[in-house]
């Protein structure tokens, strides 16, 4: 059983609540806890790992689930952070020396990788990473359906099996399907959102002031972002606790616990501090993305994805299977429900729906910043107040027909205003109709059995005026309840029902869960085909890439030079495959890194924030690549295979990782090229930079024969073709894609130069498109740097050791770009902050010392210590003050 479940069951076995019913609790309401949580739990991997099935996905089937950043960035750092828990990389929990020319690793811990679940990885080969990754996914959507199904039982007593169905329900909801099984870090938001809700219950009723904020902190660090969003949805429901308890009848009750729940998400929140301050300031100094404006999505949209079988990035997936909708529907109906619990739970699933739409509660949602990309990330939200909703109105009992009329109603008006929606699909329809029959003829079924019962029996629809239980009784009365409870139940024995009126609810229940099943398996089974189909994708891992990994394995010199494995398929390569590269998929990707890297030419995805590799010997010299790894694919790559190629390894001699400048001010020509800005970090002009002459699409220029020929043009997309070479393609596309430089032949004997543009659309081309590299001249500088560089590098974790010649002058510079955290220092002098060469890491230098030393520390990482220290002698303090007024 998930140890979600476990907590929640020694809450409610141990300590008594409004809600618990006639008697104290006892092993028997513990034993029902444990039956909610652990089928839910079984259900819910059932089903998943049944729709992967059903869409022949991996691991069931041979085709990739690895769409969008599922394969450019979970699959990549889950691998990574498998070989980094075992010991296997360079770096350390500061740094990543493997991607970007050296990043922040403690950031993109934070932002992918700091859910206790991912440790799961360890346990796996790493030519099963895909499998490990799914097993991650699995579990984390398994906790969630266990803890909602939990949570369920203890808003209000009822039947198991039904808490188990809607906990499974909230689990695979659309959100799951459509953006968290791709997303693997927000399945910890969807599992955190009813474990805060049951830190409000603990706040509500004075309970567990230690465990809550525990339980906070261990959110908000397993993924902050999500957990931010699940905080806002768990004061929803903790205000309508508030408002409709019977504990907190009284203002001065409602203000005692908002106050506890606003410590435990305090203290918890600082608890979480090093990790979440490191995250946030990671945010502020990375590459920007434009900015989004919010338009809402049509409200034909927003009703069909409440319909099984939609996927959309454009409108919000609330998707709960139709069954729970219709009960969630009927709550505003169902009068054994009491009228202030209807009101503010209703109130609160109406106000939420349209939150999403409206830009200040969007924003309000997302932190301030409309994010790119799927804009509705809080819906799982929605999701679960529509399960809650669900919950109250059948713990009870089957709802009355004129409520199961009206919810009935309800729904056929949304299906109906849906119908016209582009995110219907074909199996929409039939889905949904036949989970409705089934829903029905359980409903029928249920209230028949219900009827069938002796007045009185337990599990009928009775209810006070308030929606609750009576009253525990205490003290004295205790022994004479049970007592009373006793004969009352050998009465019910006496009386009880033949042995196909009892058969009745459990057939209501298994067509119940039958109805839900089925629309969930092939609500999952859709969205993978379709987001297959319509998003980009990556192929399995396979044997490419193990024939990459083996050559770096074999080629790696760090820290004498870099290894770049160059390119494979489904990016982020350095992660999966090792090296120490320039690729760097992460929402964290430094500002300067992208920068950087753009300008002297390299290509970069997502806005900027997937600098890849460039194979130029020129930025080959600047960076120490030493060896690089190039591929021929052996086929095309498929999504139903693994790909394969020959994987060959180059070596070649360039200067240290270290080296000496004369200034601080790079030499150089002047120009905003590409080729100016390499070789003015070069300290070198290499390049002839001819001005070609364009007429229509080509361009002529004259250059050195035997040189070779680049073409520069970030925002160019098409082919461009040098005389008598093949042609080479670019994908420029702004602000998305800036294409890389690329190399495309020897300048002939007679120096003609005559490019043929093949572009898709307008040709945007810069006012230096080409450039002719003599190799020579490169040759030159690079034996230059060489022997005025460092004689002996030294790299740990997150530092830097170098060795310079003697009476060095001018500045060393360090080929890592200068991100926020690099400090320095030459000789025995103090560090301090970096300073910066071109982007990259510099060190002044006065010819007397014959070392320097730099060192790297996550920005955010000594706030959030003290606010951590702080938080936790906050929650020591409380849980002196609470084992005292215990003991009073």
């Amino acid at each position: 059983m998930p140890p979600v479940a476990e907590t929640v069951l020694d809450e409610v076995e141990a300590e008594g609540g409004e809600d618990a019913g006639p008697g104290p609790r006892t092993g028997a309401t513990a034993r029902r806890g444990a039956r909610a949580a652990g089928a839910a739990a079984l259900l819910t991997a059932v089903l998943f790992c049944l729709a992967t099935a059903l869409s022949r996905s991996h691991p069931f089937g041979p085709v990739t689930r690895n769409v969008v950043d599922l394969g450019q960035q979970y699959l990549p750092y889950h691998a990574y952070w498998r070989s980094f828990l075992r010991g296997e990389t360079h770096g350390d929990a500061f740094l990543n020396w493997n991607s970007g020319f050296g990043a922040n690793f403690l950031g993109d811990v934070g932002t992918y990788l700091s859910s206790p679940v991912d440790l799961l990885v360890v346990f796996f080969p790493a030519d099963r990473i895909e499998l490990a990754l799914y097993v991650v996914t699995a579990v984390k959507i398994t906790a969630a359906g266990a803890a909602m199904a939990a949570l369920l039982l203890r808003l209000r007593p009822g039947p198991w099996p039904v808490a188990a169905a809607l906990g499974t329900a909230y689990a695979l909801s659309g959100w799951t399907f459509n953006f968290g099984s791709t997303v693997p870090m927000w399945l910890d938001g969807l599992a955190a959102f009813p474990l805060l809700c049951l830190v409000g219950e603990w706040a509500r009723t004075g309970r567990r002031p230690v465990l809550g904020p525990l339980v906070v902190a261990l959110a908000w660090i397993a993924n902050f972002y999500t957990a931010y969003m699940a905080t806002l949805g768990a004061a929803v429901v903790l205000a309508v606790r508030l408002l409709t308890a019977e504990e907190t009848a009284t203002a001065r009750r409602r203000l005692a616990g908002a106050l506890r729940a606003a410590r435990s998400v305090l203290v918890g929140v600082g608890l979480a501090a090093p990790l979440v301050a490191v995250v946030f300031l990671g945010t502020k100094t990375a590459d920007p993305t434009p900015e989004v404006t919010f338009a809402p999505a049509a409200w034909t949209d927003v009703l069909a994805r409440f319909l099984p079988a939609t996927a959309s990035t454009a409108s919000p997936a609330l998707f709960i299977g139709t069954p729970a909708l219709l009960l969630a529907l009927t709550l505003p109906f169902n009068r054994a429900v009491a009228p202030r619990v209807r009101a503010a739970l209703t109130a609160a699933v109406v106000l939420v729906t349209l939150s999403l739409q409206w830009e200040p509660t969007h924003l309000l949602w997302h932190a301030g910043a409309s994010p790119n990309g799927v804009q509705y990330r809080q819906a799982f939200v929605l999701c679960g107040l529509l399960l809650i909703a669900a919950w109250f109105s059948v713990a009870g009992g089957v709802p009355r027909p004129a409520a199961l009329l009206a919810g009935g109603a309800l729904l056929g008006g949304l299906a109906w205003a849906a119908r016209g929606s582009v995110d219907i699909d074909r199996w929409t329809f039939p889905a949904s109709g036949a989970a409705v029959l089934l829903a029905l003829i359980a409903a029928l079924l249920a209230l028949a059995a219900a009827r069938r019962e002796p007045s009185g029996a337990v599990g009928g629809n009775h209810r006070d005026s308030t929606g609750t239980a009576p009253e525990a009784p205490t003290g004295d009365n205790r022994e004479n309840s049970t007592a009373t409870a006793r004969q009352d139940s050998a009465r019910t024995a006496l009386k009880a029902p033949a042995r196909p009126a009892r058969l009745l609810p459990v057939l209501a229940v298994l067509l119940l869960v039958a109805a839900q099943a089925g629309e969930a398996a092939v609500t999952g089974k859709r969205i993978e085909e379709q987001q297959r189909a319509e998003v980009a994708w990556s192929p399995r891992t396979g044997p490419w890439h193990e024939a990459a990994a083996r050559e770096v394995a074999r080629a790696d010199a760090w820290p004498r030079h870099r290894t770049d494995p160059g390119e494979v398929p489904g990016g982020n390569d350095v992660l999966l495959v090792g090296g120490q590269g320039a690729d760097h998929y992460s929402s964290l990707t430094s500002e300067t890194t992208s920068r950087t890297l753009v300008s002297l030419g390299f290509g970069a995805y997502a806005k900027g924030r997937h600098p890849v590799t460039l194979d130029n010997p020129v930025t080959d010299a600047l960076f120490s690549v030493g060896t690089r790894m190039r591929s021929e694919p052996a086929e095309p790559v498929r999504q139903d295979a693994p790909p394969r190629a020959t994987v060959t390894a180059t070596t070649v001699p360039v200067p240290p990782l270290v080296t000496v400048r004369p200034s601080a001010r790079p030499a150089g020509p002047s120009g905003d090229s590409a080729f100016a800005r390499q070789e003015r970090l070069l300290g070198a002009s290499v390049y002839e930079l001819p001005a070609p002459r364009r007429t229509g699409r080509a361009l002529a220029a004259h250059c050195p024969a035997g040189s070779e020929v680049w073409f520069w043009a970030p925002e160019y997309r098409g082919t461009a073709t040098l005389a008598g070479q093949r042609p080479v393609r670019f994908d420029g596309k702004p602000p998305a894609v800036s294409a890389a430089m690329g190399a495309l032949g020897t300048v002939p004997a007679s120096g003609e130069v005559r490019i043929a543009l093949d572009p898709e659309g307008r040709a945007r081309l810069p006012r230096e498109p080409v450039g002719c590299l003599v190799r020579a001249r490169l040759d030159t500088a690079v034996d230059r740097l060489t022997a005025t560089g460092a004689t002996r590098v030294r790299t740990t974790g997150h530092t830097v050791t170098a060795a310079l010649p003697p009476g060095s002058t001018g500045v060393a510079v360090l080929a890592v770009p200068r991100i926020s955290g690099w400090s320095c220092a030459a000789g025995d002098a103090d560090l301090r902050p970096a300073r910066a060469y071109e982007g990259l890491v510099a060190v002044p230098l006065d010819g007397r010392a014959d070392t320097v030393h730099c060192s790297f520390r996550p920005p955010g990482l000594r706030l959030g210590g003290a606010v951590g220290a702080a938080a936790l002698l906050a929650l020591a303090a409380t849980g002196v003050l609470h084992r005292r007024r215990s003991r009073g």
